[in-house]
């Protein structure tokens, strides 16, 4: 049965160590912005680089809360890694773009599951700008947890749950679309939120151009369950940056694996006003 990671374990580091590319010492470093621009700037520079890029899906309101949230990050990177991005030109290009372009392409089904969302893309962006609608952040690190805890608050975000652990096969919690920006495997996705997608659900997938390989394994090992509905390929406006965005629709249930480790006890790992608001879900 799978639990709550209460340690800062990564298995991509893990991997890194296994190739002998990461040393002990090297992951005891991350770098730390040289400047964070306080939040009228930083909108302003946002509105650049919008502007520069073509970029108009946002309003004002949201692009200053794209603003708040990027000193948010900025902030908590002095004291942990959670990005190698460390310019707000790159940060607007290749997290705030790169999550929201998305919706240009396709349209999002809710409650939205974000797996693995790390510090929170494309999750806390998505929020932004759909804030009526539920989404969920599924992260298995505890500290990037606590520190989404923290956005949610500081930046008062409504109708956002986070679930501070791994998603799996064991998860049953019951929404219409789930989304990662993750490397994982579009296979081994598919197989972490079978029993979260209902029937009709969509998972969307955002990746690189070099997707096909995992496509082509997804239909071998489950097309009885998923079928392929959406491949876009795009790049990130006046950018040489490739993007392909692959959606899978859900055609038929899966037995969960284990009957007693169902809904009831993972809700418990929800707080008294995130159950409250997932009530209303099922």
């Amino acid at each position: 049965m799978a639990h709550k990671n209460k340690t800062n374990y990564s298995p991509y580091k893990a991997r890194q160590e296994a190739r002998g590319t990461t040393s002990s010492t090297q992951m005891g470093r991350h770098k730390k912005p040289e400047l964070i621009y306080e939040l009228n700037e930083a909108n302003d520079r946002l509105a650049d680089v919008f502007r520069n890029h073509g970029f108009d899906l946002v309003t004002h309101q949201q692009r200053l809360q794209l603003a708040q949230f990027y000193r948010l990050l900025m902030l908590n990177q002095e004291k942990e890694n959670f990005t190698r991005l460390l310019k707000l030109r790159d940060i607007a290009i290749k997290h705030f773009i790169d999550s929201i372009i998305i919706t240009q392409y396709t349209k999002l089904q809710f409650p939205l599951l974000d797996v693995g969302t790390g510090p929170g893309f494309p999750g806390i962006p998505l929020k932004i700008m759909f804030p009526e609608e539920k989404i969920l952040l599924g992260e298995g690190v505890q500290r990037r947890v606590e520190f989404l805890k923290h956005v949610r608050s500081e930046m008062k975000l409504k109708n956002l749950d986070i679930l501070g652990r791994n998603i799996n096969q064991h998860c049953v919690y019951p929404v219409q679309g789930a989304i990662t920006r993750a490397v994982e495997d579009i296979g081994n996705t598919l197989g972490n939120v079978i029993n979260c997608v209902q029937v009709g659900g969509r998972v969307y997938f955002m990746k690189g151009p070099g997707v096909d390989p995992e496509i082509k394994a997804a239909k071998e090992n489950w097309s009885e369950f998923y079928k392929l509905v959406e491949d876009v390929a795009y790049t990130l406006p006046q950018t040489p940056h490739e993007r392909r965005l692959v959606v899978y629709e859900k055609i038929k249930n899966r037995p969960l694996p284990e009957e007693d480790e169902g809904e009831e006890l993972l809700m418990d790992e929800l707080s008294g006003e995130e159950k409250r608001r997932w009530s209303h879900y099922t």
